[in-house]
């Protein structure tokens, strides 16, 4: 076992682990790929200021995120066919998020179901991410469910009324299960521990989806049901019907643009995520880092905001905090830490990003995560 001791470590064994087609998926942004390469790489511009001969003593990462306590404001962000990442992703992904203190988020697009999910974490509560679809009864059915499950809050995607391009998806034949085509098949007999692990579970699609609608009994259905069904007439009159069938924490995703921060503010619901989706959307917006000082200015004092997209350190979590956000989500920093070591993958990334976050925030000479702010930058650099 090679000796991991950051995200980038785990990127390159989920690399050599992972199918192509499904390390492709969670590591590609759309068109010429700019959005989701400054997602990361706007965090670099921004400085730390060190501070000396501070007393380090008793730090603490813990907060609140909607107000659910978390050992460090970071939450896991729903991905789809998480499960193809490794057999049963989504179920270990929520064990791990479990036994670190931090919430899990389940895709809609997940492979294990919601059931799965809750029967796996022992009814522990987790989040749920929910798409707008055309069939409106299946919304129902899905945040019914979502209730059933335990669910603590439904975070509802905004940002995914169309799909984006992402060109290797196209390249590589992208489906759950794989097509069994040559270069597919050519792919995975150089992943064996992919391969045996697939075998030893019966979770191959996508669960929440597949005998949850009519008519939908196989992939080939499924993919023709799924293109037909994201709804791009999806308004804030479809927000306001969910958040009142939801009843619970509603969390609004894909928010980029100062005016929509203010419709978030306007739907009542209790958090919105500055995300463009990690750049695999609209290529040539601008990165999430970016856009959440403004957001903040706009709507901080009357929402809760969080942000998702480029985050791969404990240092991009402190950044973001430290400019107003309440808290992060990481996606593929998650997904590679399951596509390298499964459930032990999973926990080695969130231990890389606290320790990160910890030492950090102790060398900018805070001790407590909720009294981070902007003095922690060298000033012009933000």
């Amino acid at each position: 076992m090679p000796v991991i001791t950051n995200i980038e470590d785990l990127r390159v064994l989920a690399q050599k682990r992972v199918p192509r087609m499904f390390y492709d998926y969670a590591d590609s942004g759309s068109w010429t790929e700019s959005t989701y390469r400054a997602n990361e790489s706007d965090f670099q511009k921004i400085k730390l200021r060190q501070r000396v001969a501070v007393n380090m003593e008793n730090r603490s990462t813990a907060t609140t995120m909607i107000g659910q306590p978390v050992a460090m404001p970071v939450a896991i962000a729903p991905t789809g066919l998480t499960g193809m990442q490794h057999a049963d992703g989504e179920i270990l992904g929520a064990r791990a998020a479990k036994k670190f203190g931090i919430p899990f988020t389940l895709s809609t697009m997940s492979i294990c179901s919601i059931e799965d999910v809750a029967a796996g974490t022992d009814r522990h509560p987790f989040w749920f991410q929910l798409y707008v679809m055309k069939d409106r009864a299946f919304i129902e059915s899905l945040i019914d469910r979502a209730k059933a499950a335990n669910c603590s809050a439904l975070v509802l995607t905004l940002d995914l009324q169309i799909l984006g391009q992402r060109h290797k998806d196209l390249k590589n034949g992208l489906s759950a299960p794989p097509k069994p085509t040559l270069s597919t098949i050519l792919n995975l007999m150089t992943k064996p521990r992919w391969g045996l692990g697939m075998l030893g579970t019966k979770r191959h699609g996508f669960g929440n989806i597949v005998g949850h609608v009519k008519g939908v009994e196989n992939m080939g259905s499924l993919s023709e049901w799924t293109a037909k069904q994201f709804d791009p007439a999806l308004n804030w009159g479809d927000v306001e019907w969910i958040k009142k069938r939801w009843g619970g924490k509603l969390i609004l995703k894909g928010i980029q643009d100062v005016e929509d921060a203010k419709l978030a503010v306007s739907s009542g619901a209790d958090a919105l995520i500055v995300s463009n989706h990690g750049g695999r959307q609209l290529d040539g917006a601008m990165s999430s880092i970016s856009c959440l000082p403004e957001i903040i200015a706009a709507v901080g004092s009357q929402i809760e905001v969080h942000m998702d997209g480029g985050i791969r350190s404990g240092q991009d979590v402190l950044k973001a905090v430290a400019l107003g956000a309440k808290g992060t989500y990481i996606g593929r920093a998650f997904l590679y830490g399951l596509g390298a070591m499964g459930e032990q993958g999973v926990t080695k990334a969130l231990e890389i990003i606290h320790k990160e976050l910890d030492l950090t925030m102790a060398f900018c000479g805070r001790t407590d995560i909720k009294a981070v702010d902007q003095g922690i930058f060298v000033p012009g650099t933000y």
